[in-house]
């Protein structure tokens, strides 16, 4: 019988573990081999997560310190989220850990009554930064908390017509500088076309949890995803289609890898024709090394071909494994 790896151009076991990354290894092990590993709390204490932690301020959050900031943006939440995606994501924390309790409670006071997360873009609704930031909670064990479940209730209350979601101000015809000083939030035309880049970030939020991933909802908005596969956006943030293959490992913006992991878990299969599509878009990918020569769009990770290569095999094995439906 045929393993997941035979389904692959090369092997990427070997190249993962000899990456000399020890997450990378603990991962390996853990998710493609099935092996015996300790406790996810051995990677805590790695040298470069340390290095994080420490610079954690006192409110829970991460400051941001790139230069040609825009006006009104709150860059501190931005930043907190994503220190937030790298522990949860190659560092597997969760709530045990107080600097994750720490940054939890830090976000939950950028929620709004309405559900949402607000601030990143400055005053206006996030459909893409809100569920974002639900789905590194949840996965950090913030499953059923009342902030989650009101964030959900505030994801299907602004749904498009059509079952997908879109930034509510690019659907009448604003743009990015227009929402950043208008104080005033923007309300969605939902008349309007679903964009299947915000679209993929709401339902990683939506996979991420044990029931809303079940959703009539979800499983809508899943087989519309699916139907743009390669396809320009609606929109014009990033509406080229060649943003399918521009990717980032932990997931940002919604690309073939983050898409195919996200709706494994909303139960689309490899009966699928679009979804066995991508996975041999990936498979040609595949270099001799092991790697996939993918366009990798953000971060300064020194490994992290390894970590996009991790990706891509889980959905090898997830998919294609012989009793996985």
């Amino acid at each position: 019988m045929n393993s997941w790896q035979d389904e692959l151009k090369v092997d990427p076991i070997p190249n993962l573990m000899s990456s000399g990354n020890e997450a990378i290894t603990y991962f390996t092990l853990r998710d493609l081999l099935e092996g015996r590993v300790e406790s996810i709390e051995i990677l805590w204490e790695l040298p470069e997560v340390k290095k994080i932690l420490k610079k954690q301020k006192s409110d829970g959050s991460w400051k941001y310190t790139s230069v040609g900031k825009i006006p009104h943006v709150d860059y501190t939440q931005y930043q907190t989220y994503l220190i937030l995606s790298e522990l949860v994501e190659k560092y597997g924390f969760n709530r045990k850990h107080k600097s994750i309790q720490n940054a939890a409670e830090y976000l939950f006071q950028f929620q709004t009554k309405e559900g949402d997360f607000r601030g990143i873009y400055s005053n206006q609704y996030s459909p893409t930064y809100s569920p974002a930031i639900m789905e590194l909670l949840i996965k950090a064990g913030y499953v059923n908390d009342p902030h989650i479940l009101m964030g959900f209730k505030w994801l299907l209350s602004i749904r498009q017509e059509d079952g997908g979601w879109a930034l509510p101000f690019r659907t009448v015809g604003k743009n990015l500088g227009d929402a950043y000083k208008t104080f005033e939030v923007i309300k969605p035309d939902k008349s309007k076309p679903f964009s299947h880049v915000v679209t993929g970030m709401v339902l990683r939020a939506f996979a991420a949890h044990p029931q809303y991933r079940k959703s009539h909802e979800a499983k809508k908005a899943g087989a519309l995803l699916i139907s743009r596969f390669f396809m320009n956006d609606k929109y014009p943030d990033r509406k080229s289609k060649d943003f399918w293959e521009r990717v980032t490992f932990p997931f940002l913006y919604t690309n073939i890898i983050s898409a195919l992991d996200s709706l494994y878990y909303l139960g689309f299969n490899k009966n699928n024709p679009e979804i066995i599509m991508a996975l041999e878009f990936l498979r040609q990918k595949q270099n001799e090394a092991g790697d996939f020569d993918l366009k990798i769009t953000r971060g300064s990770d020194k490994d992290l071909n390894y970590w996009i290569s991790i990706a891509i095999c889980r959905l090898f094995k997830r998919y294609l494994t012989p009793s996985a439906e």
